[in-house]
C-alpha cells in the first residue's frame, strides 16, 4: 500500500488536438524556414556590416570628434566667449559707466544740495511747527464739539430708528408667529407627514410589483438566451479555438528550433561549398604561386636593391663631405691669404695601414702630422 499519491499524468488528448497538430505544423514549418533563413541571414549581414563599416566608422567618428570637432568647438567657445567679454566691456563702457559717472557726480550732488536740503529746513522749521498747531486745534475741534453732537444724534436715531421696531418685534410679532406655529401649522405638518407615509408606502408596493416583472420578463428575455449561447456555443468554439491557438503556438516554437537547425545546416553547406569553390583555391595560390613569388622578388629585386640605394647613399654622403671639407679648406686658405697670419697645421687623414719597413729598423715618419706605426717583420707576418 502506497503512502503518498500518485503525482497526476498528463491530461490526455483528444481526436481533434491530433487531428489538427500535423497538419498546423506542416503549414507552420513550410511559412516559418523561409522566415528564418531570412532573420539568420539578415543578422549576420548585420553582424558583418557592423563589425566591417559601423564599427570603423564609430573609431573615426570618435577620432574626428576628439581631434577635430572638440578643439574647432573649443576654440569657438573661446572667441565667443572672448567676443562676448569685449562686447560686454565695450556696452559697459559707452552705456553704463558714462550715466553712471553722470548720476554719480553729477546729478546726486546737485539734489542733495539744491533739493534735499531746502527741502529738510523747510520741514523742520515750517511745515513741523504748522502740522503741531493744526493737530492741536482739530484735537480740541473733536472733544468740544464732534464727540458731544455726535453722542446725541446717535441717542436721537436710535430713538427713532431702532426702539420702535424693536418693540414691534419683541411684542407683537414674535408672540403671533410663535402661536401660529404651536397651533395652526404643527398640526398641519403631521397631516401632511401621515398622509406622505400613505402615498410613499403605496407607491413603493406599486414599484416592487413593477420591478419584479420586468426582472422575471428580462430573465425571460435576455438571461436564459445569453446562458443558453455561452453555454452550447461560445463555449464549444472558444474550446476549439484554444485548441488551435495553443496548438499553433507549440508548432510556431518547434518549426522555429527546426528552422534553425535548418540554417544552420545551410550556412555550414555555403561555408563548405564557399571554402572549396574559393578559399582552398585561394590558399594554393598564395602559398604555392604568391609566396615563392614574393620570396623571389625580396630576395633577388628588392634586397639587392636596398643594399644598393644604401651603398649609393654612403657615396654621395662621403662624396659631399669631402666635397664640403674641400670647399671649407680652400675658404680658410683664402682666407689666411687675404688678411694674413700664423696657419696652424692640421692632422692629415692618412689610411690606416701596416708599416712597410722591415727587419729592426726604427719607423719613420713619412708624413708631416701624423704618427709612425709599429713596423711588423715578414716572418711575424707569416
Amino acid at each position: 500500500m502506497h503512502l503518498e499519491k500518485a503525482a497526476p499524468g498528463p491530461a490526455p488528448e483528444g481526436c481533434l488536438t491530433a487531428a489538427i497538430r500535423i497538419p498546423v505544423r506542416i503549414v507552420v514549418l513550410i511559412v516559418v524556414v523561409p522566415v528564418r533563413l531570412v532573420w539568420d541571414a539578415l543578422a549576420l549581414f548585420g553582424a558583418f556590416l557592423g563589425r566591417v563599416l559601423l564599427r570603423p566608422l564609430g573609431r573615426a567618428y570618435d577620432w574626428f570628434h576628439e581631434h577635430v570637432l572638440a578643439p574647432v568647438g573649443r576654440a569657438v567657445a573661446r572667441m565667443a566667449e572672448a567676443l562676448a567679454t569685449a562686447t560686454w566691456w565695450l556696452v559697459k563702457a559707452v552705456l553704463y559707466w558714462p550715466w553712471l559717472g553722470l548720476w554719480r557726480y553729477v546729478l546726486v550732488p546737485l539734489a542733495v544740495h539744491l533739493v534735499a536740503a531746502p527741502a529738510a529746513w523747510l520741514y523742520r522749521a515750517v511745515l513741523t511747527p504748522i502740522g503741531h498747531g493744526l493737530a492741536r486745534a482739530t484735537a480740541w475741534v473733536y472733544a468740544r464739539l464732534v464727540a458731544p453732537l455726535g453722542r446725541g444724534a446717535g441717542l436721537a436715531l436710535w430713538a427713532v430708528l431702532v426702539w420702535p421696531w424693536t418693540a414691534l418685534w419683541r411684542y407683537v410679532v414674535a408672540p403671533l408667529a410663535s402661536g401660529a406655529y404651536r397651533y395652526v401649522l404643527t398640526p398641519l405638518g403631521h397631516g401632511l407627514a401621515w398622509l406622505g407615509k400613505g402615498l410613499a408606502a403605496g407607491l413603493t408596493w406599486i414599484l416592487k410589483g413593477l420591478a419584479t416583472g420586468l426582472i422575471w420578463l428580462g430573465k425571460v428575455l435576455l438571461v436564459i438566451p445569453a446562458v443558453f449561447l455561452y453555454r452550447w456555443v461560445l463555449t464549444p468554439v472558444g474550446r476549439v479555438l484554444a485548441v488551435i491557438g495553443r496548438e499553433i503556438a507549440a508548432a510556431l516554437a518547434v518549426c522555429w528550433r527546426i528552422a534553425g537547425y535548418i540554417s544552420l545546416a545551410v550556412g555550414r553547406a555555403l561555408k563548405w561549398l564557399a571554402w572549396n569553390l574559393i578559399g582552398r583555391p585561394v590558399r594554393w595560390f598564395y602559398r604555392s604561386v604568391a609566396t615563392p613569388v614574393g620570396h623571389f622578388v625580396r630576395d633577388a629585386v628588392w634586397r639587392p636593391a636596398k643594399q644598393a640605394a644604401v651603398e649609393t647613399g654612403r657615396a654621395v654622403r662621403a662624396a659631399l663631405a669631402s666635397a664640403g671639407e674641400t670647399v671649407r679648406r680652400a675658404r680658410r686658405d683664402a682666407w689666411h691669404a687675404l688678411v694674413g697670419g700664423e696657419r696652424r697645421p692640421e692632422p692629415v687623414n692618412a689610411p690606416q695601414g701596416q708599416a712597410r719597413n722591415l727587419g729592426g729598423a726604427a719607423p719613420r715618419q713619412t708624413v708631416p702630422g701624423m704618427v709612425a706605426e709599429a713596423e711588423i717583420s715578414l716572418h711575424k707576418r707569416g
